[in-house]
Order: structure tokens, then sequence, then C-alpha cells
């Protein structure tokens, strides 16, 4: 094991390491406490994001249930670095939205559109004004319903009552908002943050909710909590053999490790047939990863991790040699017949081992653990003929509408991008095996 792979996972196993995640809580709340703070959540909210207009519907019920301030920042969209291939991005996002609002309870339109620059204009003097009147959590949801609805003229409405605002004072809020958001390390809009830790929109509401209750703030202890994390059921709908799954992941990614013992788990259940299609990391690819994304990822994949029973956190990054020697294994791993075998193998030696993949005594490993022989992996690295399908996979994920990985699809239908979405998977797999009506 080389010097470099010993010190990357002593340094990942201490950034994810529960006893330094409880002393950076304590010490936020302490810090707080001291500058005579009252238990306070900031929430940053993005006007033209649908994940924000999600979250700007429960901040009433946050506040009525739990004993906090809540701070609200509007702040405008990520960096370009932050926001690899942004238009696919803002596409997915309106769909991804909507199944999440209707299984949440919320409002958020299907078939809405991407709103044109002076719609969303319109929307953030509103906000800026009702920020300025204490009124955020009042109005931040009709006046998103109007933009995402398409209702200009319930919005143009709500601006012309703004009109004896400064004009500047959108503006002023936007900037102030992201030097707070960078100040406390983040990038992206609809998120949370408390004494020291992020929670992004709905989906992670529940772990905001889990620190709030440990700190003796539910007002309704014992309650169920207003957003749990969706997993799917595992129960089968169907008789005999389940549709094809088209399962995308990158061996550089750490939600790839959370997805793929899932994915082949859910596939098992349906009797569905698992079609693995990997892909080259995203900085592989020409696509930004800055580092203060990477911190953020990898410390929620140890909140998630956790709660999923999955080992995480002993990290040896495997971009570069790594990602293309591991590609190269897979590639002779599938047509073996032993393909989720080595995905799920060489994920879990990345991302919860402390593997080294880039390394011959690591990815030997790593292969005969998923039941490769040593010879069968030397011949695989010695073909290059795994670019063409993973140049192949890149392809068909561009044409599904996403770009990055943890991507699935029931074959037919739309396809859902990150870990906690197999739920959604699992409807989509019920309505293709649902029997045809007349």
């Amino acid at each position: 094991m080389s010097l470099r792979t010993q010190i990357m996972r002593t340094v990942t196993s201490a950034m994810t390491s529960p006893t330094r995640r409880r002393m950076a809580r304590d010490f936020a709340a302490l810090d707080a406490r001291l500058r005579g703070e009252r238990p306070t959540v900031r929430y940053f909210h993005q006007a033209d994001d649908p994940y924000s207009h999600l979250a700007a519907q429960v901040l009433p019920r946050l506040r009525d249930r739990y004993a906090v301030d809540v701070e609200i920042f509007l702040v405008p969209p990520p960096a370009d670095s932050a926001a690899p291939d942004r238009e696919r991005l803002r596409a997915y996002g309106l769909g991804d939205a909507a199944r999440l609002a209707k299984a949440r309870g919320l409002g958020f339109p299907a078939g809405a559109k991407l709103p044109d620059a002076s719609a969303v204009r319109q929307l953030q003097a509103v906000l800026a004004d009702a920020l300025q009147r204490d009124r955020f959590a009042d109005i931040a949801s009709a006046a998103g319903a109007a933009l995402w609805s398409g209702d200009d003229k319930s919005l143009a409405r709500m601006a012309a009552a703004t009109s004896a605002q400064d004009p500047a004072l959108p503006d002023r809020l936007l900037s102030a908002g992201e030097a707070r958001r960078e100040q406390l390390g983040h990038y992206l809009g609809g998120m949370f943050h408390f004494e020291g830790e992020w929670f992004w929109g709905v989906d992670r509401l529940g772990w905001l909710e889990s620190r709030l209750a440990a700190r003796g703030l539910d007002r309704e202890a014992g309650v169920p909590p207003l957003a749990p994390a969706f997993e799917p059921s595992l129960i089968p709908s169907h008789e005999g053999p389940g549709p094809t799954i088209e399962a995308w992941f990158s061996f550089r990614s750490p939600y790839s490790w959370l997805f793929m013992p899932r994915i082949r788990e859910l596939a098992r259940a349906h009797r569905a047939r698992l079609e693995l299609r990997p892909i080259l990391p995203m900085v592989m690819r020409g696509l930004a990863v800055p580092r203060i994304k990477t911190f953020y990822i990898t410390l929620d994949c140890k909140r998630e991790a956790e709660r999923l029973g999955l080992p995480f956190g002993r990290i040896v990054d495997p971009v570069g040699a790594g990602a293309e020697r591991a590609l190269a294994v897979l590639h002779h791993a599938i047509d073996l017949g032993l393909g989720e075998a080595f995905a799920e193998s060489g994920l879990k030696a990345a991302f919860a081992d402390g593997i080294a993949l880039a390394e011959d005594e690591g990815l030997y490993e790593a292969a005969r653990r998923a039941g490769l022989t040593d010879d069968q992996t030397t011949a695989a690295l010695a073909d290059e003929s795994w670019r063409d399908r993973a140049e192949t996979n890149r392809a068909a994920l561009l044409d599904a509408g996403l770009w990055g990985a943890p991507t699935v699809r029931v074959s037919g239908y739309e396809a859902h991008w990150g870990q906690d979405r197999l739920w959604m998977l699992e409807e989509d797999i019920r309505a293709a095996m649902a029997p045809a009506t007349a």
C-alpha cells in the first residue's frame, strides 16, 4: 500500500468519523450560545429552483413544530462550476420536483415550464419585499406557485404591489444571501443550515429534524417527522420476470456506492434484469466538481450510509487510473456474468474499505471478492475496449436527459438521478408491469 493511499484513508476516516461530527456539532452549538443566539435554522431560497419552492412550503410547519428561529436568505443560482450541464439540471428538476411534491403532499404543477428571466425577477422582488416585512413564509408558497404554473398575471400583480420598494433591494438581498451561503460553506439553493451542518431541501429535512429533536427542540416529540426519507418497499406486484432497469454509475461517485447494493436488491425483488451502464467520472469527462461540493457530498453520504446501514468513510479516491482500471475489469466482468458483483465490490473498496483501485494489490483484491481470477483481471487490464462501452453509456445518459451518476430508469420511462430516487424507480416498475386496461 502506497503512502498516498495510507494518508488518504486516514484523512477521510477522520473527516467522516462520528466523533468529528459530534465535536463539530457541539462546538457550533456552544459558539451560538456564547454569542447569545437562540437555536436558529438558516434557509437559503433560490427563486427559480423547483426544490426551493418545495422547501418554502414546509417552512411554516417547521416553525410551528420546532422551537427554533428561522432566518431566511435569498440566493442566486450556483456558479457554473457547481452546476455542470446546467440546462439539463434545470429541465430535469421540473419533472422530479413534481413527483416529489406529490409524494410529500406539497404543490408543484405537472408539466411546469422553465420560467423566463423577467418572471424570475418579478418573483425575486416579491420575495425581497416579503422578507423586509417578515412575511416570507406566508407569501413564498403562493408567489412560487404563480411562477411555476405560468400565472403571469398573478405574479405581475404581486410584483406591482412592491412598487414602493427600493428597486435595488432584491439585488442587495441576493448579494447578502450569496455571501452568507459562501461564508457558511455551500453553493446551492433550497438548503437548510443548522449549527454547522447542511441539509438539502425536503429530501434531507428529516436529518435536520433529527438534529432539532436531539437538541430537545421538538414540540411534538414522538410524532413522525415532517419529511421522512423514502425507500422502496421491495414488494413485487407482478408474477414472472420484471422489466429491464438501466443503471448508470461511476466508480468515483460515493452516491453510486450507496446505490449499488440497493439497486441490485430492488432488481432481485422485482425479478428485473439489471443492465449496468458504467461511465467515467465527471471530472474525467470535462465537468467540474469544486472542493466545497466534494466536501458536502462526502458528509451527506456518511449520514445516508448510516441510515442505510452501509459502511462508508475509509475513502481512496479512484479518479484517474483507479477509475479506468476498474472500468476495464468491469467490462470483462459483465461478460463473465460477474458485473454486478464487481461493481459493488469495487465501489465498496473505494468508499468503505480504503482500498486503492489504482494499485494492483487493491484492484486484484476487489476483483477476487467478486469472483474473478487473477488471470481474468490481468486479461481485462490489457483490453482497452472498455472505452467504447463507457462512451456509448455516456451518450445514452445524455440522451436520457441526465449527465451524472447514479442515474437509473426502467427502460422506456423517464430517468431518475440520485441514490434517493429508488422509490420512484419502484413506482415505474409497478407501472410497467401493471395489467393493460381496455
